[in-house]
C-alpha cells in the first residue's frame, strides 16, 4: 500500500487572502477576520464591543457596503451595520440574536495549470491512500478525482471523505482511497474541546480505518496543525501542542484498543526539533517515514517551499509495528516551484512561474507491506 500526504492548497478555488504572495500582508486580513467573527458571536454587544467591530470592519475595507477586495459581509436577516451621510457608519445590532449572517472571505479560481500540475503529482505519486490537506470540500475532491484525475492518465479514487472542520476559509483535510482500499468506521474530532472550552483541531484530526486487500485495517488520522503565520507566536505554538498533546491521546487510545497499524499524515506547520510537536514526534514513539533506511529522499530536507530543513513541515508518522512494514518512501517535488526565478529541481514542463505551480508543498509518500 502506498499512502502519501499532500496540501494541494486548494484544487479549484481559494480564499483571495490565502493566494498573496506575501504572507506579511495576509496576516492582518486574517486576523482580524477572525476576530470580527468572534466579535459577533458575543451574546450582547457593548460599545467598546461596536467600536471594535467598526474599527476592524474599516481595516477590511468595508466602510460604505458589505463587500471589500478580500471579505464580504453577510447580513441574512436583520442588520448589523447601517451607513448613512449624516450619522455614518454604525452597529445597530445589540447582539447576536439581532441579527443572522456572518463575514466571509471572497475567493478566486485557482489557475487552471496549476490544477491540472495538483492532478499529474498525484497521477505520478500514484497513492492508494492519499491525505488530503487544504480542500474546499468533499464535492471539490469528487471532481478532482472524476473528471480532472482522467484526463492526465491519472486513476479516479473509489472512495472519498472529507468532514467540514472547524475553519472557514475552506482549507479542511479528508481521505481518497483506491478500488480495494475501502474507508470503514470513522470519527471526527472537529468537536473536541480545550479545557477552557476552545476547539483543540484547528481543521480537524479525522480518523480513518482502512481496510486493505491484504484484509488488514490501517488506521489513518489526517491533520493540518496551527499555522506559525498568523497570531502571536506564543499563542500559536501553544495551539500547536494542544493539538500535538491531542493526536497523541488518540493513538495511545487506538494502541489500547489493539490497533497496531497507525500512521498520522498532513502539514504539522512545525519541524521536527520543535518543542510544540515534541509529544507527538518525541513522546508518542511513532517514527517519521523519512528517517528510514528505504526512503528516498533528495538533496533537500523540507518538505516545503524551498525545501530548507526548516521548511520540513509535512510528516507521515507511523506507528512502531507499520515502521516495520515500511518497503519504501520518498517525496515528490517536482509540482514545488522552489526558490528561485530557474526551479533547484526538475519541474513538469508546464510550470513557467510560481503562478502554475501545484503547490508549496511537496507530495510525501510511504510504501507499506500490509
Amino acid at each position: 500500500m502506498r499512502l502519501a500526504t499532500y496540501n494541494v492548497e486548494n484544487l479549484f478555488a481559494r480564499a483571495r487572502a490565502l493566494n498573496l504572495d506575501d504572507s506579511s500582508a495576509a496576516r492582518p486580513i486574517l486576523e482580524r477576520f477572525s476576530e470580527l467573527n468572534a466579535l459577533f458571536e458575543e451574546p450582547a454587544y457593548t460599545d467598546a464591543h461596536k467600536a471594535r467591530m467598526l474599527k476592524l470592519l474599516q481595516d477590511l475595507g468595508i466602510d460604505k457596503r458589505n463587500d471589500s477586495q478580500y471579505v464580504i459581509l453577510r447580513e441574512n436577516r436583520g442588520q448589523l451595520v447601517t451607513y448613512s451621510k449624516l450619522k455614518g457608519t454604525r452597529i445597530v445590532a445589540n447582539s447576536r440574536a439581532d441579527w443572522v449572517g456572518w463575514l466571509e472571505m471572497k475567493t478566486d479560481v485557482i489557475n487552471g495549470i496549476a490544477t491540472r500540475n495538483t492532478a499529474q503529482v498525484i497521477r505520478d505519486v500514484d497513492p492508494d491512500v492519499l491525505a488530503v490537506v487544504e480542500c474546499e470540500g468533499r464535492h471539490a475532491l469528487q471532481q478532482f478525482s472524476h473528471q480532472l484525475l482522467p484526463t492526465v492518465g491519472g486513476e479516479p479514487y473509489d472512495n472519498i471523505m472529507l468532514i467540514d472542520g472547524n475553519d472557514d476559509r475552506g482549507i479542511d483535510v479528508g481521505l481518497m482511497t483506491k478500488r480495494g482500499y475501502q474507508i470503514g468506521w470513522m470519527q471526527s474530532h472537529a468537536d473536541d474541546k480545550t479545557t477552557l472550552g476552545d476547539t483543540v483541531f484547528s481543521r480537524d484530526c479525522p480518523e480513518y480505518g482502512v481496510r486493505t486487500p491484504k484484509r488488514e485495517t490501517v488506521w489513518v488520522l489526517v491533520n493540518h496543525f496551527k499555522s506559525k503565520g498568523y497570531g502571536g507566536q506564543d499563542s500559536s505554538d501553544r495551539k500547536r501542542w494542544l493539538q500535538a498533546e491531542a493526536t497523541r491521546r488518540i493513538l495511545e487510545r487506538l494502541e489500547a484498543e489493539k490497533a497496531p497499524l497507525i500512521a498520522v499524515a498532513g502539514d504539522f506547520n512545525d519541524t521536527p526539533d520543535s518543542a510544540p510537536l515534541a509529544p507527538l514526534l518525541v513522546e508518542s514513539g511513532f517514527k517519521d517515514i523519512s528517517t528510514h533506511k528505504a526512503f528516498n529522499g533528495d538533496a533537500h530536507p523540507g518538505t516545503y517551499g524551498r525545501g530548507a530543513a526548516r521548511d520540513k513541515i509535512d510528516y507521515i508518522l507511523l506507528s512502531p509495528a507499520l515502521f516495520e512494514r515500511v518497503t519504501g518512501g520518498g517525496v515528490w517535488r517536482k509540482g514545488v516551484w522552489g526558490p528561485n526565478k530557474k526551479p533547484a529541481w526538475d519541474v513538469y514542463p508546464e510550470m513557467k512561474s510560481s503562478y502554475h505551480a501545484a503547490s508549496d508543498h511537496a507530495c510525501l509518500y510511504a510504501d507499506l507491506d500490509v
